[in-house]
């Protein structure tokens, strides 16, 4: 019998090496390269002596299964594409108590009380744990098979033994272990192992896969990067534990959009869905209050409207502070900088808070002018008109950007009853036909020279 091989893997990103080392080689965390057993040379190699010769088709012949499985929760539904593809495999990560097992479980007990066949196993909780919150949720009738089983080996066989479901729920996949290594559940070879055996029988078995992870202090899902390559989709289930708002939002996936999110709401019974997510987020707006603007965004393919707040006040310190939640603390600095530079406003004594209302985070530049008006909104002590709404992209020059899918934009804003869109000069045509009324801009001093001139006499504008 060979002697198993070992290896030095790191933890952080599942580089190996044939000695240790105190710095990792590939991604250089320290402290990370930890001793474990590999699978020996006959392993290693593949498996050479027992392959066989596979069998080549033509991509052209055949049709493809497009037949999706609809899982009856519908914000699950179109973060992941219309539904789940079998034979696909989901990673779903987020913070500790955000809310990914009952999520699951809403989402596994649609599908078994619409008839459909699903397999939950927790390596995390015991049958009395989950069937309590499954009667919270009131889903304890629910026929959603269970177990609680951390060994791969085992889960394999029961699996194989009849027909697969069609759908596998892994709460954890950090919890599972393989009997074929030495190191513990948790560790990079374990998780890489475990993931990679088990898409191989959804793939082979035509059964959805659906793996929860847990994050790192990063906010990154924990393990090797390896694993979020294997799977075909990888969702982020965001929040703040102080918010009742949860976004599920598409960081990859193979069968849809990506950036494609699905707004749910916290509440005693569970999640609920929020099919109009834009009502949600600007239903407690203070529009008399100087320093808010809204701003249309995509997120995906759906619209969404949502609050930038802005607080620009006089600094006692030597460093004014300059603080962002929900967006790009860099972007905000470089509009400061186009501000100041290009349009004249003396923000550099100044501190500066930025946030975006309800939790959400926003990562497309078209949010540069929205930023922009709320803050010059602030500085001058002007409330911004109740009914506009701002987008568009700001250049190092101060220029107004065009930025994509205005349309669509301009089409959510109408429905919810605003009147006015402060946007850039360069429209396409469909914008053009949209029944709001335009403010066409081409640089940001037509806009803040408009403000400043009705703002507070004692605001410093030079």
């Amino acid at each position: 019998m060979a002697k198993p091989s070992r290896a030095y893997v790191c933890q952080e990103c599942g580089a190996t090496s044939t000695q240790w080392a105190g710095k990792c080689p590939a991604c250089e965390a320290w402290n990370t390269m930890v001793e474990e057993a590999g699978l020996g040379a006959s392993g290693a190699t593949g498996g050479k002596r027992s392959g066989k010769v596979i069998d080549i088709q033509s991509l052209a012949s055949g049709s493809a299964n497009t037949e999706r499985i609809i899982t009856g929760l519908n914000e699950f539904d179109r973060v992941i594409g219309g539904g789940l593809v079998p034979g696909s495999a989901l990673l779903i990560g987020g913070e500790p108590g955000i809310g990914k097992s009952t999520l699951l479980l809403q989402v596994a007990a649609r599908l078994a009380q619409a008839d459909g066949t699903v397999l939950y196993l927790s390596g995390e909780e015991a049958l009395s744990q989950v069937r309590l919150r499954a009667e919270r949720l009131g889903l304890g009738d629910a026929p959603v098979g269970f177990a609680a089983e951390t060994g791969l080996a085992s889960i394999l066989r029961t699996l194989e033994n009849g027909k697969p479901p069609q759908l596998i729920v892994v709460d954890s996949i950090q919890t599972l272990w393989s009997d074929l290594l030495e190191s513990a559940p948790g560790t990079v070879s374990q998780v890489r192992m475990c993931s990679q055996i088990l898409i191989q029988f959804a793939k082979r078995s035509n059964a959805a896969l659906v793996l929860v992870g847990h994050i790192t202090k990063d906010g990154q899902i924990a393990g090797p990067k390896v694993v979020e390559h294997m799977v075909d989709t990888v969702l982020y289930f965001e929040g703040e534990t102080a918010h009742q708002f949860r976004i599920l939002r598409a960081i990859k996936n193979r069968f849809g959009p990506t950036d494609e999110i699905g707004v749910f709401e916290m509440a005693g019974d569970g999640l609920r869905e929020v099919p109009n997510p834009s009502e949600l987020f600007l239903g407690d707006r203070d529009a008399a209050s100087p320093g808010t603007a809204v701003f249309a965004g995509i997120e995906g393919t759906r619209p969404v409207l949502v609050e930038f707040q802005a607080l620009v006040a006089p600094s006692p310190l030597g460093t004014p502070r300059r603080a962002v939640v929900g967006w790009d603390s860099s972007r905000l600095a470089m509009i400061l900088a186009v501000l100041e530079t290009r349009c004249n406003l003396r923000l550099g004594a100044h501190d500066v808070y930025l946030n975006v209302a309800g939790g959400l985070r926003i990562n497309e530049p078209a949010a540069d002018l929205a930023a922009a008006a709320a803050l010059v909104s602030s500085f001058v002590g002007h409330a911004l008109p109740s009914g506009c709404l701002y987008f568009g992209e700001v250049s190092l020059s101060g220029a107004i950007r065009p930025v994509g899918q205005m349309a669509l934009r301009l089409k959510e804003a109408e429905k919810l009853g605003f009147s006015t869109a402060v946007v850039p000069q360069k429209l396409d045509r469909e914008s053009r036909k949209s029944g709001i009324e335009l403010e066409p801009i081409s640089h940001l001093t037509d806009f803040t020279a408009t403000l400043a001139g009705t703002g507070e006499s004692g605001a410093n504008v030079s």
